[in-house]
């Protein structure tokens, strides 16, 4: 069995990202392991989700990876996060992945956003 468990993305805009990520639910703590660099760490039904500041011989962050939360409600998340000026991508529709909506987090990473299913 594999189990993801840890997702580390890396930004020059650390503060802006928190804000973006707790938005979706994520408590976060600000820490450093040993001499590497400040960074915020949260966790996920098991999963680490770590934001890290870029290492000075990046040129931007990564853009091109495209992440998929879960969350309670939709419309309440999208509210919250159009407050403090989230584009979005994909406007609310009900697929038959079930209603969903794609935003951008502050480095323009693509942000699906699947509101959970009630069994």
């Amino acid at each position: 069995m594999v189990q993801l468990n840890l997702v580390v993305i890396k930004t020059n805009k650390q503060e802006e990202q928190v804000r973006f990520y707790s938005t979706l639910g994520i408590t976060f703590s600000h820490h450093r392991h040993g001499n590497g660099p400040y960074h915020y760490a949260g966790e996920l039904d098991g999963l680490i989700f770590e934001i890290y500041p870029l290492s000075k011989d990046a040129t931007g962050p990564d853009t091109t990876t495209r992440l998929g939360f879960t969350i309670e409600s939709l419309n309440d998340t999208l509210k919250d996060l159009v407050e403090i000026g989230v584009e979005t991508v994909q406007a609310p529709a009900s697929t038959e992945w079930g209603y969903v909506a794609v935003v951008k987090d502050a480095d323009g990473r693509r942000i699906e956003l699947v509101e959970k299913l009630i069994k």
